[in-house]
């Protein structure tokens, strides 16, 4: 499926009392990208809600001034739900910080699941196949 990427400059007001990223801000920026790419995917952002954050782990501290980068992808198809994965990368340093799934629920205007009727590309690249296999195991 398509990436959807994007990127941010960590400010002072983005950080925590230890004077690195803010979890708080890191899940923020995380559950955006992911939403882009559900959005985009369906084509009518009012029509997506995010249902689940999968185990979201922050394995590095982001510092100020940093430059990280957000890629989504969706992943997984079911009815009603898709599945992105994101990660976030550190622009310099090229380390991964914070990694997961978002499950996201297509809805109708007033609220119902409704079917999106997507299906996933076919792909015969070993990274999204591995994605798309532990996607379907999330729940």
């Amino acid at each position: 499926m398509k990436e959807y990427v994007g990127s941010r400059l960590v400010k002072s007001q983005e950080l925590n009392h230890h004077g690195t990223l803010f979890a708080g801000r890191t899940a923020e920026w995380f559950v955006e990208s992911a939403f882009i790419a559900a959005a985009s995917t369906i084509g009518e952002p009012k029509n997506v809600v995010c249902l689940n954050i999968h185990g979201l782990l922050f394995k590095h501290p982001v510092n100020n001034g940093d430059i990280v980068k957000f890629t989504s992808r969706v992943v997984h198809l079911g009815r009603t739900s898709i599945v992105v994965y994101t990660k976030m990368e550190t622009e310099i340093s090229g380390t991964k910080p914070v990694e997961g799934f978002i499950t996201f629920i297509s809805v109708d205007d007033d609220g119902n699941k409704i079917p999106h009727g997507l299906v996933l590309d076919e792909t015969d690249d070993e990274e999204e196949l591995t994605l798309r296999e532990l996607a379907k195991n999330l729940k």
